[in-house]
């Protein structure tokens, strides 16, 4: 009775009734000939939201009903809360992922003779078991074996531990504790897990920010070969480093987004006594996505390593840069849906950790193509082409790099 009756929640509530989302009032009938009142409203959003396997069109539906009727459905919350965790305190998710990736270049030629190829299937689980209202417990296991050889590599093929985090969320407040995942703007600079402690703060608003700080086994970093040659020389202490970095977001409309990085990386072994380059090393900068339409994007960013250049270590190397122009994307629950990127990146070496990115590599710049598709509900496909060179100016090494992969979802 206090909603008026042209609020575009009857619509959405309307549309939502029609696809069997939400149920009225349990006995078959909606009773449309009476005003209903806004806790009868929020009742109805949180069956919505206890639904699963909704369309994607009907969740942003519910995404937005759940923002109106916030309040009254954090005054439902409890026993709202309390039938859906009944049903099962921990969820499971996971997947089954092939990957095909190969890569070639006039280095490899040189100094391998041949093609270096990754055959590699990946198993993993990803449980959620809920604490109480706050506070939940995350972690990702994962095991791989390759394909070509029927085993692993090195026990790669043994069940590890990828993620194990507590969770808490107050508002739009969340923290982290334990080993939890770093993305920093783009995936430029870093896209692994740290263990240590996060605080994001203004969550799903305009103005968001995440802090960190922990360690990193830099064994897991883009540069990890050269981790392992320091400790055979006998560097015992390059595995270890500490992290700490900050992440702001600026999304003042769904058309506009604006992300700035700072990341510092301390191991003195490795960066200064083997590497050359002052320690602690200190990265940070910015990245900008425009979405002119709901399909297509426009991104790019600039980060840079204020570390000091050495005969080794040139001003090409403490800098990385990124455009990309997309389409759409992949979405695993919508058979037929798909994604086309086009990119030319430049990782340089003393400008980034880990980064995301599955055609270009770390101390490598040139152009990057893909897309996916999704062949049936949860059964994803991703193909990538790169083409570049080394940033080596002595050398300049042309590469090339195939990526395929096939994903279950479950």
């Amino acid at each position: 009775s206090d909603v008026p009756r042209d609020h575009w929640a009857y619509d959405a509530v309307t549309q939502l009734a029609a696809d069997g989302v939400v149920e009225g009032y349990g006995d078959g009938t909606y009773r449309g000939d009476r005003n209903i009142t806004r806790y009868e409203m929020a009742q109805m959003v949180a069956k919505a939201m206890a639904k699963e396997n909704v369309p994607v069109s009907d969740k942003a539906l519910i995404d937005r009903l759940a923002a109106e009727f916030a309040d009254e459905l954090n005054n439902l919350g409890v026993r709202v809360a309390k039938l859906e965790k009944n049903a099962d305190m921990v969820k499971w998710n996971g997947e089954l992922r092939y990957t095909y990736e190969r890569v070639g270049g006039e280095f490899i030629g040189k100094y391998m003779g041949q093609r270096q190829t990754n055959n590699e299937l990946l198993f993993r689980l990803e449980p959620t078991a809920e604490v109480n209202d706050h506070w939940s417990v995350k972690a990702r296991l994962d095991a791989k074996t390759k394909m070509d050889k029927d085993a692993g590599e090195d026990d790669s093929d043994r069940v590890t531990l990828k993620r194990a985090y507590a969770e808490g969320k107050y508002g739009s407040t969340v923290i982290q504790l334990g080993k939890f995942p770093i993305f920093t703007e783009q995936g430029m600079l870093f896209d692994d897990n740290i263990s240590g402690a996060a605080l994001t703060f203004g969550k799903d608003k305009q103005v968001s920010g995440t802090i960190y700080a922990g360690r990193y086994n830099l064994l897991n970093a883009a540069w990890g070969d050269e981790v392992e040659d320091a400790v055979k020389s006998g560097y015992k202490g390059a595995t270890a480093a500490s992290i700490q970095g900050a992440t702001l977001n600026w999304d003042p409309s769904e058309k506009f987004h604006l992300g700035l990085d700072y990341m510092r990386a301390g191991n003195k072994a490795l960066i200064h006594d083997v590497i050359g380059m002052k320690n602690p090393l200190s990265m940070y900068g910015a990245g900008i996505t425009y979405r002119p339409t709901q399909t297509v994007y426009l991104s790019g960013g600039y980060w840079k390593n204020n570390s000091n250049e050495t005969a080794e270590i040139k001003k090409e190397h403490l800098k990385s840069y990124n455009i990309e122009l997309g389409y759409k994307g992949a979405e695993p629950e919508n058979m037929h849906s798909f994604g086309l990127y086009a990119a030319y990146r430049y990782l340089g070496q003393g400008a980034t950790i880990k980064p995301t990115f599955d055609g270009a590599d770390w101390g490598e710049k040139g152009w990057e193509i893909g897309g996916n598709y999704t062949f049936a509900k949860n059964i994803v496909g991703t193909l990538v082409y790169f083409n570049g060179k080394d940033i080596e100016l002595t050398t300049n090494d042309k590469v090339s790099t195939f990526f395929g992969q096939l994903q279950y979802f479950f």
